[in-house]
């Protein structure tokens, strides 16, 4: 942790821009609450309005030295900053998104998260609640509301993330695959010494519908095979109480549940808790960079397709697919290239 906040703030020291006198100059101090400028030049992608295509690894250029012209400046103030709304595990890349293109610091830019979590982000954007998204893939259905809607937007992917499984840190499995993980969420695997632990009941946890770690679980692993109803007390309302309780139900280490890799590993959440590997493959940043993981998931940044091009909105979009963009959710520790 103390690692990534070192190099977001080196990033923060090296880009951000600051406009004086008709002219380009680089701030080699901490800002202090002074806006930050990003060229305009639009990003060049073709509008989508359906169900994003299967999750590949971003790839990404290293960010270049190039000046920027003073014409194509944005400046972001306060005021008109889009209003930001997605996923859990997406709320350390809008703070550090607010954090430099504002020049604040972290604390400051608290005010202006409010994420409501992936599929009602969503259908926040879709209603005009907010003005762009950072988050995962949501429920399906939320596809079809959108097009009934005829409500179109832009979709462009800005990072990659995993599925990943987590148990207890005493339990003695570490490894499952993805059949014996189907297995287990259908109710046909029910004790662990099938899978070679203990001789315990399986106690499988799961997110509620409007989760997208739920939405992820059902498209990468369950496919077309649905999960088994549960008691109510096994679909916590959060993620992080999917996470407590999977590492203290009952006082055992029988249960399991699933998250994102960031908000496991980089937001540390899974403190107590051991990811397993699945196919044989352990989740970290150098699998899910190449693809050896087998369960990725994407990060979309998200428009309304009409916003206009001037728009605060729709320069933000494009910037984040930039290098500068990438770079600075790169520091953050999200995976942005192979």
């Amino acid at each position: 942790m103390k690692k990534r906040m070192c190099l977001l703030l080196a990033f923060v020291l090296l880009s951000v821009l600051l406009i004086g006198c008709g002219k380009t100059t680089v701030e080699t101090e901490a800002p202090t609450r002074t806006e930050a400028v990003v060229t305009t030049e639009p990003i060049t992608t073709a509008p989508r309005t359906t169900e994003p295509a299967a999750t590949e690894p971003v790839t990404t250029e290293a960010p270049t030295a190039a000046p920027t012209e003073p014409e194509n400046l944005f400046r972001f103030t306060r005021e008109n900053f889009p209003r930001l709304d997605g996923s859990t595990a997406c709320i350390p890349m809008g703070e550090a998104v607010c954090s430099v293109l504002l020049g604040e610091s972290r604390e400051d830019v608290q005010d202006l998260i409010h994420f409501n979590r992936t599929t009602q982000s969503f259908r926040n954007l879709m209603n005009g609640d907010c003005d762009l998204l950072l988050a995962g893939e949501p429920n399906a259905a939320v596809f079809e509301e959108m097009e009934e809607a005829e409500f179109a937007y832009d979709i462009e992917q800005v990072a990659t993330d995993a599925l990943v499984f987590v148990v207890n840190e005493d339990n003695p499995v570490d490894s499952l695959t993805t059949e014996q993980i189907r297995g287990i969420y259908t109710g046909q695997i029910t004790n662990w010494k099938e899978l070679g632990g203990e001789d315990a009941e399986i106690v499988p946890f799961q997110r509620n519908e409007g989760a997208g770690s739920q939405a992820l679980m059902k498209k990468l692993v369950m496919k077309d095979t649905p999960l088994m109803e549960a008691p109510a007390e096994y679909y916590p309302a959060e993620m992080g109480m999917l996470m407590s309780a999977v590492k203290s139900y009952d006082k055992s280490a029988n249960a399991i549940g699933y998250s994102v890799y960031y908000y496991a590993h980089d937001m540390e959440m899974a403190q107590g808790l051991k990811l397993l590997k699945v196919d044989g493959v352990e989740p970290n940043k150098q699998t899910i960079a190449s693809g050896a993981y087998p369960h990725l998931n994407a990060y979309y940044c998200v428009v309304a397709h009409d916003a206009a091009a001037d728009s605060p909105a729709r320069i933000l979009y494009d910037w984040l697919v930039t290098p500068d963009g990438q770079a600075l959710l790169d520091a953050e520790g999200y995976v942005t290239k192979q």
